[in-house]
């Protein structure tokens, strides 16, 4: 068991704010470690925006990829990444009481107000925040690693609050640590690739009811999206199914066009409004992973990235 599971769980979740000094502090530390061990090769900072609350969904292969992330985010586009991570670690002495000042947000897991994580990053947002959210909530079961079957939490919290969502494609921290593994492979130098493409376009949406079909709609689109810039990346033709880990196989992939009719295939738990898209944790803190998606999992389901080990 993990520190992070025997630590005292937080009972309610602080109002967002967070410290300047920290942040710069967690740059000092992150930054220059990162830049040594990995090679980056980063595009797409024209379409992120300087300022305003954003969302960045990015894909999720490997549970190294939270760092990689957050320097593309703050190194990058000079944007402070803001996470969504297991509530266990906020309950971690000193890690716990670093997340807050990072800004960072806890995802409760089995608690009735799971969904409150999405009311707090929405005022992040409203604050000018930049949040991560991985839309997949865990690491790729594909096994070609394409995106697979997406939850509804990043749809949700952009349709809610405005923000755009600003899709991104990585490749390469897989072999850094490759799902499964508790053995980072630094040596020789691994070289992450990753491209942000224009805001996703989810006008088809506004004014609809936020129901289960339009919020798998505009998943599909945020996802395609992804897959997209993905797949010029690997210079590969990405598969017209998708991977969906209930049923172990790829299953039919539709566009939708913003017709909710069409949308792609997305986890049937992930409508409910906990269904969050987290990710990991703060660049400076001492290395905790992503949290999950916001939704409620049964006990025996570690979050999606968390300290308790792969999701």
């Amino acid at each position: 068991m993990s520190s992070a599971d025997r630590a005292p769980k937080p009972t309610a979740p602080r109002p967002w704010s967070y410290s300047r000094g920290w942040r710069q502090f967690s740059r000092a530390i992150l930054h220059p470690g990162l830049r040594l061990l990995i090679r980056f090769r980063w595009q797409g900072k024209e379409n992120i925006p300087k300022t305003g609350g954003i969302i960045l969904a990015p894909n999720h292969m490997s549970y190294a990829d939270w760092s990689t992330i957050a320097l593309f985010s703050d190194g990058y586009a000079h944007r402070y990444p803001v996470f969504m991570i297991k509530s266990g670690i906020f309950g971690v002495p000193v890690i716990g009481s670093l997340m807050y000042k990072f800004g960072q947000l806890p995802v409760y897991r089995g608690r009735g107000d799971a969904g409150l994580v999405l009311k707090e990053a929405a005022k992040a947002l409203s604050q000018g925040a930049c949040v991560i959210v991985y839309p997949e909530g865990t690491a790729t079961r594909d096994p070609d690693l394409w995106p697979m079957v997406a939850k509804t939490g990043v749809a949700r919290l952009a349709l809610t609050t405005g923000a755009p969502v600003i899709p991104v494609g990585q490749w390469g921290a897989q072999h850094i640590l490759p799902y499964g593994s508790k053995k980072p492979k630094l040596f020789p130098r691994k070289t992450v690739r990753m491209k942000a493409g224009p805001p996703v376009d989810l006008s088809a949406y506004a004014g609809q009811r936020l129901g289960a079909s339009t919020l798998r709609a505009a998943t599909a689109d945020i996802m395609a999206d992804i897959t997209a810039l993905l797949a010029e990346i690997r210079q590969e033709t990405p598969p017209d199914a998708v991977w969906d880990p209930a049923v172990g196989a790829r299953v039919p992939l539709a566009g939708t066009g913003g017709d909710p009719a069409l949308a792609a295939p997305v986890s049937p738990a992930s409508a409910s409004p906990a269904a969050a898209s987290p990710a990991p944790a703060d660049p400076a803190a001492a290395s905790p992973a992503p949290a999950g998606d916001g939704e409620q999992r049964p006990a025996t389901e570690p979050a999606p990235g968390s300290a308790s080990g792969p999701a």
